[in-house]
């Protein structure tokens, strides 16, 4: 089958509270947005790497109850790039935590899934940071 580049990228926004209750929700939109683009093959790491970025923005960068969490989905010809937006401006900490720990994993989870990873500036006017990761697609969007 031939390969038909994309005209322009495919994109999906969406603000979601920053409480552990709408995880699932984000899991549940990542995979149905992965599903609609054709990209099944990256669908577990892109899932769970959102979901521990989307963990550690709820656990450590939200403080108010009204705090929100932006997710994008970005996709081109080669790439997609997940970024997860949140009020903190602290950047995330890679830590190594000693084997009985129950928490401390999500980078090194993160870093193990994705061809790459990092952290931005937030949006002009806009407090915060942003994470994203990327994964290739193969040449396929």
């Amino acid at each position: 089958m031939a390969l038909i580049p994309l005209s322009k990228p495919l994109l999906f926004r969406t603000a979601v509270p920053a409480h552990p209750s709408h995880a699932s929700g984000v899991r549940r939109m990542v995979t149905a947005h992965l599903n609609l683009w054709r990209l099944s093959e990256l669908l577990d790491n892109a899932v769970l790497a959102t979901a521990e970025l989307f963990a550690n923005a709820v656990r450590h960068a939200s403080s108010h109850p009204r705090d929100v969490i932006t997710i994008t989905l970005e996709c081109t010809d080669r790439e997609l790039r997940v970024t997860v937006a949140d009020p903190s401006p602290m950047p995330p900490r890679p830590r190594a935590p000693d084997a009985s720990a129950e928490s401390g994993r999500g980078l090194s989870i993160v870093s193990a899934l994705v061809d790459d990873w990092g952290t931005a500036p937030p949006d002009p006017h806009s407090n915060g940071k942003k994470v994203w990761f990327t994964l290739c697609t193969g040449g396929r969007a």
